[in-house]
């Protein structure tokens, strides 16, 4: 059993073969990181959140700084519904990395299904600011704004994140179907070009959490294997 191979495992989606390829590297290499860091993140796909929280407890240990390893904390303790706890390691993320936006539009993310509109929407806001490129994060604060019924500052946040991306609804809408602003506002009427799903609702699974979190990544900021983990490892799961 390798590493290689238990990273193969759990991105084919076969948690259980993966579990056992890191019960034992575990068990044979001692205090790695890395296997502790994968192993949680299968133990947590297979809605084992208390000891995926027991590994993520150890890596962070390990490594106090480490700001990714805290953003698979938090979710865990998220889905937990230790919302407190969950909260102060985004915080402590956000802190630690004040310059990276991934860390405020995650913690946007996190207020916005806690119910905290507000802070939802400033800290997409700071993660505009530190990057004005950041389709997604304009993208999700409209849905904020929606929600609080700040119509015309969700559409502009639309409209924004339409132009990053290079949409254009008015030339990729069939003809017979009527304006934007003649449909209601729904949350699967979502153009299918946009970034993010609006569907931020949904069983409380770890699965679903990471695809519909993996959004508020960006390509060109904190590219490291959390983000990886949740792009491609989580592709099209609900």
């Amino acid at each position: 059993m390798s590493f290689e191979k238990g990273i193969e495992l759990y991105k084919d989606g076969k948690y259980e073969e993966a579990l056992e390829t890191f019960n034992y590297l575990v068990s044979q290499e001692g205090d790695v990181p890395q296997n502790f860091l994968f192993r949680g993140r299968v133990l947590s796909r297979l809605g084992k959140l208390d000891q995926a929280l027991e590994d993520f407890d150890r890596i962070t240990a390990m490594e106090p700084y480490n700001t990714d390893w805290m953003s698979d904390r938090a979710v865990v303790l998220h889905l937990l519904k230790r919302n407190e706890e969950a909260l102060t390691e985004f915080d402590r993320a956000v802190n630690l990395d004040p310059g990276n936006p991934y860390r405020y539009s995650s913690r946007a993310f996190f207020k916005d299904r806690i119910g905290d509109l507000e802070g939802s929407i400033a800290d997409y806001t700071k993660a505009i600011e530190l990057d004005p490129e950041d389709a997604v994060s304009y993208n999700n604060r409209g849905l904020v704004e929606d929600k609080l019924g700040y119509k015309q500052k969700a559409q502009r946040s639309f409209k924004k994140a339409d132009e990053l991306v290079g949409y254009d609804p008015e030339k990729t809408r069939p003809k017979d179907q009527p304006k934007k602003k003649e449909i209601k506002a729904k949350k699967e009427a979502t153009p299918p070009s946009r970034p993010i799903s609006q569907n931020q609702e949904g069983k409380l699974s770890f699965g679903h959490y990471m695809n519909v979190l993996k959004s508020v990544l960006t390509d060109s900021k904190s590219r490291t294997e959390f983000g990886a983990f949740l792009k491609n490892m989580f592709k099209g799961s609900k």
